[in-house]
């Protein structure tokens, strides 16, 4: 459907609701979540963390639909397309709207495509490091051991211009080191090697590493965003322990075609809000590592913010797509 078509067909959905003014928006229909990433991943168990609860709050069934490939750009793209009128929902990260479109020419556009419903979730990255291979106990240990040797020390990473690089490049940046980036096939492998010796530091999510924090194969160093996390309430931020400013973390939203009508945003916002409101969701959120957010659509204006930082960081470092 090109451009015109879906402004067309945005107007008269706009006008459906019109008449209802302020009326709240009740669907008719079954409503789709796009996941555009494989199953198991953060994305996917966000939204089948939501899906359930949604579908009891709205009366339809919402149901999940996986279209994984290309880091998340066919499935966004699918999303993008579809018809603004309330039934089709993107639940996805980062990548295709801040990191992707600097590394390859994406067929939509991140900033303009989408309306933006509810910042579901963040997810804080850790630092962890090797403590048999990097003797250092805090942010500044470490950052004087990286200056004293420059180019010793390598960071993991789950692949080229992944968040975990990301993270990597930002730590470089703002802290004056050199360390060689080593991208993996996944965080599961590049976890693992730090684990094993054969790499000396990565940004994990905090779900994925707990058990080893636990029997102390790993040590996490700080925290990538502004807020420490309350089961790793010892864990300073990267800001607190020495790099003002520091702040980078991924993100999990639901978003839906621009265009679609202002009341069917709202609802879903609102129930969205009081779900992640729920015990049992908070309680699940913390077990995986996520920090439930919610508040009003405009919060995810954040990806402007990172579609810059991200851009910045990728042409500084000269990433290319893998």
């Amino acid at each position: 459907m090109n451009r015109f078509i879906r402004t067309i067909a945005a107007v008269a959905a706009a006008a459906a609701f019109s008449g209802a003014g302020a009326a709240q928006w009740t669907p008719s229909k079954p409503i789709k979540m796009i996941v555009p990433f494989s199953p198991a991943g953060a994305a996917d168990i966000t939204a089948r963390s939501v899906s359930d609860k949604l579908a009891a709050a709205l009366g339809q069934p919402v149901v999940v639909d996986n279209r994984g490939g290309a880091g998340g750009i066919i499935g966004t793209e699918v999303g993008a397309k579809s018809p603004p009128d309330g039934y089709t929902l993107i639940v996805g990260s980062d990548p295709p709207y801040t990191i992707n479109p600097h590394l390859q020419k994406v067929p939509y556009d991140p900033l303009r495509d989408f309306e933006h419903v509810s910042l579901i979730a963040e997810v804080p990255l850790l630092l962890l490091v090797n403590p048999g291979r990097v003797p250092a106990n805090n942010l500044k240990e470490l950052i004087t051991l990286a200056k004293a040797n420059p180019g010793k020390y390598t960071m993991a990473s789950s692949g080229s211009g992944s968040s975990g690089h990301l993270a990597g490049e930002l730590l470089k940046h703002e802290a004056r080191i050199d360390l060689v980036h080593v991208p993996y096939k996944g965080q599961a492998q590049a976890l693992t090697d730090v684990i094993g010796g054969q790499t000396d530091m990565v940004f994990s999510s905090i779900g994925a590493a707990l058990q080893h924090l636990k029997t102390r194969k790993l040590k996490a160093i700080g925290i990538s965003v502004t807020k420490r996390f309350a089961v790793l309430p010892d864990v300073p931020t990267l800001a607190e322990a020495g790099l003002p400013g520091y702040d980078l973390g991924v993100w999990i939203g639901a978003s839906y075609p621009a265009g679609t009508p202002k009341a069917a945003v709202e609802r879903v916002n609102a129930e969205i809000n009081r779900i992640l409101d729920m015990p049992e969701v908070r309680a699940r959120f913390a077990e995986l590592g996520y920090v439930p957010v919610g508040g009003k659509p405009e919060v995810l204006a954040r990806i402007e913010k990172d579609y810059a930082l991200f851009g910045k960081l990728i042409r500084d470092a000269k990433i290319k797509a893998e």
